[in-house]
């Protein structure tokens, strides 16, 4: 088990949206967050304390959680720096990154002489089976993105806490680094090997009770050219019930991708459920979750409506709002 609470580091992160690890540490597991490690020139701040490691140390932190998630998950030599120095105050090391920690020479060895522990949570821990497309008892929930990083995760999140206080069965299904360092388990679907993704996640959601949700987290969009692939597993493992739509409304262009730009919530719609419809005819699109950080209030609720009139749909920022008329949704079907 990794050691709580947490300092979380987020390096040189270039803006928030990189260090969306620890922010969603941060947002769901506020008691974790004992403050925040930045390098210079980092743009990116949680609103917690910065503190140095011995700071950090003295206030109860235990590991360091490694909390951006930059563009191929590499550890820089800026960053290694840290690293050693925190292994040697005596700080555990947590990371979700491609780049393994216990593939780094150094660091494997400093954490021996210490006695400090590597935590690697992108690691798949369990051989996955292929999927069978079988249907499983029991229903399904996924959210669907216009882009990566736009609220995929906060939503199932937000459903999950909705649903339990209701007295509703479900489990939130981490498929990804955060989600796993904020539930403690989960599959890391992005590192599992391409044939078997789909079968991890019909591994992660069993057969269960028929009134049983299971809430799955989202990861990329099937629009996204470096990332479509962990959605079709998601759409086709998970089967779901229900998909939810997931969008940023501010963005210029896809995540990394500058001469893509984003699909319309329609033509999500239209493609996700064609493809959900192939392993459960029954699938149906039931809201929309919509990303406002960067909009005030009068102006993302204005925007909330438009695409309710437009879509006939419960258009809801599951974070500033709850997900309770997603629910309604969910329970109506």
């Amino acid at each position: 088990m990794i050691k709580t609470p947490y300092l979380l580091f987020l390096g040189d992160a270039p803006d928030q949206l990189a260090a969306k690890v620890a922010q969603g540490i941060k947002d769901w597991r506020p008691d974790n967050a004992v403050g925040q490690f930045r390098l210079p020139g980092c743009g990116a701040d949680l609103g917690l304390t910065d503190m140095s490691l011995i700071e950090a140390k003295a206030a109860g932190a235990k590991t360091l959680v490694i909390g951006v998630a930059n563009r191929g998950g590499v550890i820089s030599k800026e960053w290694k720096k840290v690293l050693v120095t925190a292994l040697e105050e005596g700080f555990d090391l947590a990371s979700g990154l491609h780049n393994l920690l216990a593939d780094e020479a150094d660091l494997v060895a400093v954490a021996a002489a210490c006695g400090r522990e590597l935590h690697d949570v992108r690691v798949p821990e369990v051989d996955y089976p292929i999927a069978n497309g079988v249907r499983r008892t029991g229903k399904r929930v996924l959210a669907v993105g216009t882009d990566c990083s736009v609220g995929k995760m906060y939503t199932a999140l937000a459903l999950d806490i909705e649903m339990q206080k209701r007295g509703m069965k479900s489990t939130f299904r981490a498929t990804g680094q955060t989600g796993i360092l904020i539930t403690g388990d989960g599959v890391p679907l992005d590192a599992v090997v391409a044939d078997f993704m789909a079968g991890s996640v019909e591994w992660l959601t069993p057969d269960n009770d028929d009134d049983h949700w299971d809430v799955i987290e989202g990861q990329g969009s099937l629009f996204h050219a470096s990332y479509s692939g962990v959605t079709m597993a998601l759409i086709h493992g998970g089967q779901p019930d229900a998909l939810i739509l997931s969008h940023e409304p501010t963005r210029t262009h896809m995540r990394g991708l500058p001469d893509y730009q984003l699909p319309s919530l329609g033509a999500l719609r239209d493609m996700a459920l064609t493809l959900a419809q192939v392993v459960n005819p029954a699938c149906k699109v039931i809201g929309i979750s919509v990303n406002t950080q960067h909009m005030d209030e009068a102006t993302a609720l204005a925007y909330l409506a438009e695409l309710e009139t437009e879509y006939g749909l419960p258009a809801v920022d599951t974070f500033r709002q709850g997900a309770g008329r997603l629910v309604d949704a969910i329970e109506a079907i």
